[in-house]
């Protein structure tokens, strides 16, 4: 199985971004796994958050395929801890799927598009992140299952 990551615009702070590859390098000894940055929106000052999300909503859905499974890293989804989202990550491995695309939308969330294509939902907390953070927390969270699945000393009960 595959597993990527599709983001809206740069991650802009390198603090954040170092974090992130480091998790990417970790994470690729158990899977393959790719982040998918879609280009910021320009010129979006006279524009509406609900036109944002829009226009963010149509990049998003070229982006992933009709093949994958689609789950939408957001505020209102289903919370798990580690081992649970572990064993989620489990079953999804097992089904035989191709491609897992976890998606983090930007700023104002996701098109009702978006919403209507995924086949679920994530939160990570029920607290608010920035849309940049939350990168940062899903790749060690994803690195953290897959050590859990293994066994490894990484994650403590």
């Amino acid at each position: 199985m595959n597993i990527r990551l599709v983001v809206v615009a740069k991650t802009d702070e390198k603090y954040l971004q170092e974090g992130i590859d480091l998790y990417i390098k970790r994470l690729r000894h158990y899977i393959n796994f790719e982040i998918e940055v879609i280009p910021a929106l320009k010129d979006t000052k006279n524009l509406s958050p609900a036109e944002i999300k829009e226009r963010e909503g149509v990049l998003i859905l070229k982006s992933v395929e009709k093949s994958d499974a689609v789950v939408l890293l957001d505020e209102h989804g289903k919370e798990y801890t580690s081992v649970l989202f572990s064993e989620y990550l489990q079953k999804q491995m097992n089904s035989g799927l191709r491609t897992l695309s976890f998606v983090v939308g930007g700023a104002f969330g996701f098109s009702p598009q978006v919403y209507a294509k995924a086949n679920g939902k994530i939160a990570l907390s029920q607290m608010t992140f920035s849309h940049q953070m939350v990168r940062l927390f899903f790749v060690e969270q994803l690195y953290r299952a897959f050590t859990i699945l293994r066994n490894e000393p990484y994650h403590n009960e």
